[in-house]
């Protein structure tokens, strides 16, 4: 009988999911890329959890979790039965394509899940800790200074040498389209403003909308396939 894996906290849970993706997806496969990164960041979060660098262990795990639950749910999701939200949809559909770089699927995996699914798992984890936002900045500062290292480590692993990164290179181009702070500050006033509208949830759900579209047409922009 195979022994069962145990998790000690819930970042180990979906820990163990990225995990199982990496093991199941080829290292060209779009998603894979993105999923490689974000799998060493979360690890690195869940160390820091463990020794004790959030203040408020409980809702670091709570919001971290919230967040790659959206994720994960998204790439579960795909399939004719269900539909992703529309800014994963691109990675999505190019994930298998020739033309599409890594570093492209990378910085489009960062776009839908930055710049949308973590306003939204703010408000989650505020829901859920019964808390509102500003209670839960430093954790979001925290989370998001690890996230740092998530560009980091794409431009160190996926960035082609200095030989083919050229000042009209399209590559180029792309990666100084986008960039990771400001894509965390657009989510945390998107998440604020989510959170003010929890009383007008017509009002909120097209706001919500409106931010997935968004997020999507931008991700559709950067997997814009390149010559090689």
């Amino acid at each position: 009988m195979a022994q069962l894996e145990q998790f000690t906290t819930p970042v180990d849970a979906v820990v163990s999911r990225m995990r199982a993706l990496d093991a199941a997806l080829p290292a060209w496969d779009g998603v894979g890329v993105f999923n490689r990164v974000y799998l060493a960041v979360t690890e690195e979060v869940d160390r820091r959890i463990d020794t004790g660098v959030f203040p408020d262990r409980r809702a670091a795990v709570t919001l971290d979790v919230l967040f790659a639950e959206r994720y994960l749910t998204a790439v579960e999701a795909d399939g004719p039965d269900r539909r992703a939200p529309a800014c994963w949809r691109p990675l999505l559909q190019f994930r298998r394509h020739p033309g599409v770089r890594p570093l492209q699927f990378a910085l489009a995996g960062i776009n839908a899940h930055i710049g949308h699914d973590l306003a939204l798992a703010v408000v989650d984890a505020c829901r859920g800790l019964g808390c509102a936002p500003a209670e839960l900045e430093d954790e979001y500062d925290r989370v998001g200074d690890v996230l740092v290292s998530l560009e980091e480590r794409i431009r160190e692993e996926l960035m082609p040498g200095p030989d083919l990164l050229q000042i009209a290179d399209p590559l180029t181009h792309l990666l100084g389209s986008w960039s990771l702070e400001r894509a965390r500050d657009a989510a945390w006033s998107a998440a604020r403003a989510l959170w003010a509208l929890r009383l007008l949830p017509e009002l909120a759900g097209e706001f919500a909308d409106r931010l997935d579209a968004g997020v999507g047409f931008a991700g559709r922009m950067l997997l814009t396939p390149l010559p090689a």
